[in-house]
């Protein structure tokens, strides 16, 4: 396992690029698809319309991003109002950074975060934002092994603060040090802890090489919250990887049009159809993997003109 540290200048760096996802996610795509539809995929280049390609582009990015989101099979629960509580989130200043976006936090959203809800969660373009926030407060402040015993730990040099994931959460009503790992927030049996370490391990994230078992940057930090809370509520391995499928591609969109991309000029397979475990390992969701897979593209004539990277590390 390669591991990687966030400095804080970087950190502060990225803080200075926050935007809000929502919107970013349809800026890329309409670059991505517009920008390179024209003669892009190769499995299209018998038709000679360029609009039938195009078509073809935005079917495959539906199947990364469905309209209609990704049901999760989990709820809230009463997690909100117990991140609240704990002061891992400050709530003024958590819903600042939505209304610093032009997106406010909805209804739905502000009871999830002050009641608690038994609704399933689904994931979409609108909420991925908000689900990386709230997910990542989640990961932070639930006492788990994997952070009072894990790589992060044995990484911390003594400064658990140093990374990604815990110094870069700006949202808390109390230091850092005081909130990692520190509420029983999400207790697991030995089987669910089993299953969680087991996906934790295989799910990697395209911003680094790292698993969600060693959860250095937000997105690491808030998949393993994810996966924490579907295991307490029965959800099984199959499960866990195929939500993690679905999260990391609204999450890192641009990414996973590439991977599909890849998946259906080379192998002829829809992205809907290809194994979680697959997608979310390390051959196309780690750095590494996912830059060998944007050098084929870019090698075989898929990719004229490179697409821009999704994901931050910052709220």
């Amino acid at each position: 396992m390669e591991k990687t540290r966030e400095p804080m200048d970087k950190i502060l760096s990225a803080k200075r690029r926050i935007r809000q996802v929502g919107a970013f996610f349809v800026v890329v795509t309409v670059a991505f698809l517009f920008g390179v539809g024209s003669g892009y995929l190769k499995w299209g280049q018998d038709e000679t319309a360029e609009s039938t390609q195009q078509e073809e582009l935005i079917m495959l990015y539906e199947q990364v991003n469905p309209k209609d989101g990704y049901t999760l099979p989990v709820s809230y629960g009463d997690i909100g109002p117990q991140l609240l509580e704990s002061g891992v989130i400050d709530y003024d200043a958590f819903a600042a950074i939505y209304e610093n976006s032009s997106t406010p936090l909805s209804e739905a959203q502000i009871k999830a975060l002050t009641q608690g809800s038994d609704e399933p969660i689904v994931i979409n373009a609108e909420n991925a934002h908000f689900l990386l926030n709230y997910f990542w407060a989640v990961g932070l402040v639930n006492k788990n092994p994997i952070l009072t015993e894990g790589p992060i730990v044995q990484n911390s040099g003594g400064q658990i603060e140093r990374f990604a994931s815990t110094g870069g959460w700006t949202l808390a009503a109390k230091p850092i040090t005081e909130l990692y790992a520190s509420v029983d927030l999400i207790p697991l049996t030995a089987e669910q802890q089993k299953r969680v370490e087991e996906v934790a391990a295989a799910v990697y994230r395209p911003c680094c090489n790292n698993p969600t078992l060693f959860p250095d940057c937000n997105h690491g930090m808030a998949m393993l919250g994810l996966l924490e809370l579907m295991a307490s509520q029965g959800a099984s391995t199959d499960d866990m990887f195929e939500a993690a499928k679905y999260v990391n591609a609204f999450w890192f969109p641009q990414q996973n049009l590439e991977t599909a991309l890849y998946l259906k000029s080379t192998q002829d397979m829809d992205f809907e159809d290809a194994d979680a475990r697959l997608v979310t390992g390390v051959r196309f969701s780690s750095g590494s993997g996912f830059a060998a897979v944007h050098q084929q593209l870019q090698a075989s004539g898929l990719l004229p003109q490179a697409p821009g990277q999704g994901g931050s590390c910052a709220n």
